[in-house]
């Protein structure tokens, strides 16, 4: 190593240790408590959720579409019914408004789970069902 590189290395980390230790210097319960807060948090089942806890969506039928489901129901992909197309959904349709909710919630043959929308609630799903079958 040159020698005149080595007193540069020394300087960089030695105020890297006390940088370091400055930022972490606030010791106050308030300063160490945001510091080990979890990331996120949890629901128990069967347990009421806090009320921040409870999503409140904004995101609409065609919001959902255009990010989730699009891709493969634009062109019919793997026998997916197009949207808008009134003979594609026609037979779907017949079964009822619940077994097609049931079917886009659960996965249906090709189809996965909420067609891969893990965050989306069931009435986001039929919101989502109810743009799709509209006619274009």
């Amino acid at each position: 190593m040159d020698l005149s590189l080595r007193p540069c290395l020394i300087a960089i980390c030695t105020s890297l240790c006390f940088s370091t230790t400055t930022i972490a210097a606030d010791m106050s319960a308030t300063a160490i408590n945001d510091r080990i807060k979890p990331i996120g948090n949890i629901h128990i089942e069967g347990t009421t959720p806090p009320i921040a806890a409870i999503a409140t969506s904004s995101r609409t039928g065609q919001v959902i579409y255009d990010q989730y489901c699009a891709s493969c129901h634009n062109n019919g992909l793997m026998g997916a019914p197009k949207k808008g197309d009134a003979d594609d959904w026609a037979t779907r349709m017949s079964q009822g408004d619940a077994v097609l909710a049931k079917h886009a919630i659960e996965g249906f043959n090709a189809m996965p789970a909420k067609g891969t929308c893990m965050d989306c609630s069931d009435d986001e799903i039929v919101a989502t069902i109810n743009y799709m079958i509209k006619p274009n």
